[in-house]
């Protein structure tokens, strides 16, 4: 019995450690952070995997922790926005020749729904798909808290590049101007090299979904180029009904 509790409790550090990490983790970095060696680690992330507490990102050792509170309501709901937006993104994708992206709030996050590149780069910005990242520094984060109705009081403004707002007042100016031009901007804010522009996305009834956008590298993305790109996204997913 004590055995077992002893495995309990090192299998419930390394869920919660995974959960406070904020972004996807390798093993071998849970097992420094830890201090436990190889073998006790792979046999306990193998078991929180099969148990569905956990996901390894495809193509990557990377992992992340599940969404425990997802009701089959809100998992049907999730699959209905997929549906009803896939040919938006294909079609943006399409005009843009960019990675596409699809993101809803998520307890004051960013939950990526989907991701849409078909392009033929070497290079490919990596599959978000079921992530939830910081909302207060990506261009999908800030459509949503610009046009939605959020306790900005409640965020963590974290730095994760010389170029994240960290200070509330600021980014409240940031969210009045989104509301002026109608996209949203993230220039390097989270990833160094990396670049996005983002609409907020309505359903038919005018009501916040989430929002869509586009990322890529600061080489190709000039600040130019993406407040073009911005100007695009509005008129395309103005034409758009989307019924969900």
């Amino acid at each position: 019995m004590k055995e077992q509790l002893k495995s309990l409790s090192k299998g419930l550090q390394v869920y919660k450690e995974i959960v406070n990490y904020g972004k996807p983790i390798l093993a071998s970095t849970l097992c420094k952070r830890l201090e436990l060696n190889k073998s006790t680690m792979s046999r306990i992330l193998q078991t929180l995997n099969k148990e569905g507490f956990i996901t390894y990102i495809e193509k990557t050792n990377e992992i992340i922790a599940n969404n425990l509170d997802d009701s089959t309501n809100k998992k049907t709901k999730i699959e209905l926005i997929v549906k009803a937006t896939k040919p938006l993104l294909e079609e943006i994708h399409k005009k843009t020749k960019e990675c596409v992206y699809l993101g809803i709030f998520s307890n004051y996050k960013v939950l990526y729904l989907n991701q849409i590149d078909y392009s033929l780069r070497k290079v490919k910005t990596r599959n978000n798909i079921g992530l939830e990242l910081p909302i207060y520094n990506s261009a999908l984060g800030k459509s949503i808290l610009a046009f939605g109705n959020y306790d900005l009081e409640k965020l963590r403004l974290n730095q994760y590049t010389h170029q994240t707002i960290t200070q509330l007042q600021k980014l409240e100016k940031t969210l009045e101007e989104v509301k002026q031009k109608g996209y949203s901007l993230d220039i390097s804010e989270y990833q160094d090299n990396m670049r996005c522009v983002a609409v907020p996305l309505f359903n038919n009834e005018n009501i916040l979904i989430g929002a869509v956008g586009i990322s890529g590298t600061k080489d190709r993305l000039t600040k130019e180029k993406l407040n073009k790109l911005g100007i695009l996204l509005q008129d395309i997913t103005t034409k758009y009904q989307v019924i969900c």
